[in-house]
């Protein structure tokens, strides 16, 4: 009985210094800095959404894949998917584009939301998202913020 204590006790103090092990790390700082179209297809709207990830850790962050939601408004609009993959320095940042598709259903939603006395200025906005990293997992962010449309074809973020 007394060595499974003392078995038990050192597995506790092995893995309470594993944990000890693990790096301590900043979340990364995303937002979003700007969206451009690309051809559509069908019934959907496409565009590019450009992220600026920032990296404010003593380590680069590897990643290898980033997944996206979009909110406008309280409903969802646009959601895209890519496999790209890349490195971003310690203490540095990076531009990551990934392509969004915004149906006509939720174009449709998102008009039938709308208010008749609401302008199309300000209006909020909810981006989630993860970024995956091999090495620690899926890292999940959120960034928020209101959009104006300054004219027919231009978004300011």
């Amino acid at each position: 009985m007394r060595r499974f204590l003392v078995i038990g006790l050192s597995l506790l103090l092995l893995g309470l210094s594993g944990c000890a092990l693990l790096p301590n790390r900043d979340p990364l700082d995303i937002n979003v800095v700007g969206i451009e179209p690309l051809p559509s297809q069908g019934m959907e709207l496409r565009f590019v959404l450009k992220l600026r990830v920032q990296n404010p850790n003593e380590t680069p962050v590897d990643y290898n894949g980033v997944a996206l939601n979009l909110e406008v408004n309280g409903q969802p609009l646009a959601s895209g998917v890519s496999d790209q993959r890349g490195s971003i320095p310690r203490f540095s940042e990076a531009l990551i584009s990934v392509p969004v598709s915004v149906s006509a259903f939720s174009v449709l939603r998102q008009t039938l939301g709308l208010d008749l006395t609401q302008t199309l200025d300000k209006l909020p906005y909810v981006l989630r998202g993860k970024l995956a990293s091999g090495a620690f997992g899926t890292m999940r962010f959120v960034d928020s913020g209101q959009l104006s449309i300054a004219g027919p074809n231009s978004v300011i973020w």
